[in-house]
């Protein structure tokens, strides 16, 4: 029964997303989505730059990679993520500690940052193919979750391979994988929870924007 309401739920949401969108002029509506996919690149820049000191300290780099496809869904979320990347590539300090530039892509790790953008594809397939139900939301979680950590541990390899010498997938798992799986599992629970929420707010708010307007 519980899940019978959530799926209801989901799916009213979908529906004032739907006709908000439908009745508002299309200039505007693209104005507002070029506003919501800076301010989430935005919002991304801010949760990488936030490190919680545990004995393995993160970001919530992650958490507004997950939140961004939450609120806006697969296609904005996804050019959000590419926004983001961009800016830290041309140098702007958008990445985990104030850094930039295409050496930090290049790098090692750089590969767990260009995998947020197949993350935020995989996602956008997700809600493509089943909507925005929650189970779906989920499940583009995980496998989003699964791509950016399998290319950016591939990436690792490759990298630490050139510039170091050989590395066994092991130790990569050990070093860049498993210590931060549960924060990012908590971190996706998290942006699923609030991104429903700020969702249901934002399509409100846009309705309400648009009668009041007329």
């Amino acid at each position: 029964m519980k899940l019978r309401r959530q799926t209801v739920t989901t799916q009213a949401d979908t529906m004032r997303e739907v006709t908000a969108a439908q009745t508002r002029p299309a200039g505007r509506g693209r104005t507002y989505d070029m506003a919501y996919i800076a301010l989430f690149a935005v919002l991304i820049a801010i949760c990488s730059w936030i490190s919680i000191p545990t004995v393995v300290p993160f970001t919530l780099q992650t958490f507004a990679v997950f939140l961004a496809t939450a609120v806006l869904g697969g296609r904005r979320g996804t050019q959000a993520i590419v926004v983001y990347v961009l800016l830290g590539a041309v140098g702007i300090p958008v990445f985990a500690g104030f850094k930039g530039g295409i050496g930090v892509l290049l790098n090692t790790t750089g590969g767990y940052i260009i995998g947020f953008i197949f993350a935020g594809l995989i996602m956008w397939l997700m809600e493509t193919l089943f909507g925005r139900r929650l189970w779906a939301q989920a499940f583009g979680m995980v496998f989003g979750m699964a791509t950016y950590l399998t290319f950016g541990t591939a990436w690792f390899m490759v990298v630490y391979l050139r510039q170091t010498g050989a590395v066994t997938l092991g130790t990569v798992l050990g070093w860049c994988v498993i210590p931060f799986l549960i924060p990012d599992i908590v971190k996706m629970v998290l942006a699923l929870s609030l991104g429903n929420v700020l969702r249901r707010q934002l399509a409100e708010l846009l309705g309400g924007q648009q009668r009041s307007g007329k």
